[in-house]
């Protein structure tokens, strides 16, 4: 590149004359005194090198600098170290967690006990019932009738008990008639042997004629049989007084039933109206105004806020540190920033497998070890149940502290 700028600068110089005539020796140095005089092109990128004693200044603030950061920061790391380990020696190593735990209650599903048609729903969807409130009605016609009618037939039968037992006192006045028919019969019996005694005497003394004897001895078998007649009568008016008091005591058997069946269908028409047993919220109500309900059929559910618990599924090489009485921290993913104190209430006697449907049978050939759960009841104060905030089928996670209480101090302080 260097040889064709000189050949121009040399045609500048002496454009008349000839190439081949040009004398090289002049020309160079005059080309190169040019190419001097001539300003730098990019004079910013021929920037001087920065001498060594500058370059060992400026390195040694950024060395302590950065020697002052890494010892901070290993301070903060052993603080944080020191820190972590203290809390994990007094705290850390006595907490059993679990996020595999759930809220839970004992919901109340109720049911019809009757048939009929549903008439009125009392109350409204998730809303607040007391134990006793009214919250379904069922059309009671067809029961108040079915009460009415037994009604009337125990009133029949106990006036055909006051009938009966009219009877007996007739039947007994029957009994006393013929005991005093009896005692005349042996009277006038005693009065007939007198008589037959007398006539037989004469008879066998030839004083009394054999007409008269004969009359003195019929008048005896008269009174003989008169005084059987009288005794027949007084057995049958006596055997049927306890006829008849046979008879009362089936009739007062019969008013016994009548008055369970009465009983039965006042119990019916109650049943027209379903109240709430326990106090909750009523939710997950399933039938409507005009809806034909059956016996056992599900309406309605009743959840209890007020008592909820927490079920929370510890895996089996946890359990031999925990047991009722523990303090647990409960944390609720619906209740941001705030933990709830409880107690371990009691462990479950087997793990949840064993209580499902279908048990699993490890007898196989190709079975697979695998670490089982076993839920644990824990018991929530019953003022942060009451507020409502924890609902059934809530995950939770548990940390149970399992570290000794001291002596003479109860564990249960959460209620």
């Amino acid at each position: 590149m260097a040889v064709p700028a000189r050949d121009q600068v040399a045609r500048v110089v002496h454009p008349e004359s000839d190439a081949s005539e040009v004398d090289v020796s002049r020309v160079v140095p005059a080309a190169e005194q040019e190419l001097r005089s001539r300003p730098a092109e990019n004079p910013a990128t021929e920037a001087p090198a920065p001498s060594a004693d500058a370059g060992s200044e400026t390195s040694k603030p950024k060395s302590a600098l950065r020697r002052k950061i890494l010892i901070g920061v290993g301070a903060v790391a052993a603080l944080a170290l020191i820190y972590f380990g203290i809390h994990y020696m007094v705290v850390g190593r006595y907490l059993v967690t679990t996020d595999d735990a759930y809220v839970r209650a004992n919901n109340t599903t109720m049911g019809a006990k009757i048939a009929g048609h549903v008439s009125r729903i009392a109350v409204g969807d998730n809303t607040r019932v007391g134990a006793g409130n009214v919250v379904f009605e069922i059309d009671d016609g067809d029961y108040r009738l079915a009460v009415e009618s037994a009604q009337a037939k125990v009133a029949t039968q106990e006036a055909t008990i006051a009938r009966i037992g009219r009877q007996v006192a007739a039947q007994d006045s029957v009994v006393v008639q013929a005991k005093a028919q009896l005692a005349s019969a042996e009277a006038n019996t005693k009065r007939a042997q007198a008589d037959f005694g007398r006539q037989e005497e004469l008879s066998s003394k030839g004083f009394a004629s054999k007409a008269t004897f004969d009359v003195s001895q019929a008048g005896r078998d008269q009174a003989v049989a008169s005084v059987q007649g009288a005794q027949a009568t007084l057995e049958a008016a006596q055997a049927q007084v306890d006829v008849i008091k046979a008879q009362k005591a089936e009739a007062e058997g019969q008013l016994q039933e009548l008055r369970a069946a009465l009983a039965k269908a006042v119990r019916d028409l109650s049943f027209t109206t379903v109240r709430a047993p326990v106090d909750g919220i009523f939710s997950n109500r399933i039938v409507n105004v005009g809806d034909y309900v059956q016996p056992g059929q599900r309406l309605a559910n009743v959840v209890p806020l007020d008592d909820v618990y927490i079920d929370a599924n510890y895996k089996e090489t946890q359990l031999n540190r925990l047991k009722p009485g523990q303090h647990v921290q409960i944390t609720v993913d619906g209740v941001s920033g705030r933990t709830i104190r409880g107690i371990v209430d009691s462990l479950a006697p087997a793990s949840g497998s064993v209580f499902t449907l279908l048990p699993p049978d490890n007898a196989t050939g190709n079975f697979t070890k695998v670490v089982q759960r076993v839920p644990v009841r824990i018991r929530v104060p019953f003022s942060v149940a009451r507020e409502n905030l924890l609902r059934p089928g809530m995950s939770v996670i548990t940390t149970v502290n399992t570290k000794p209480e001291p002596d003479g101090v109860d564990p249960i302080v959460a209620r």
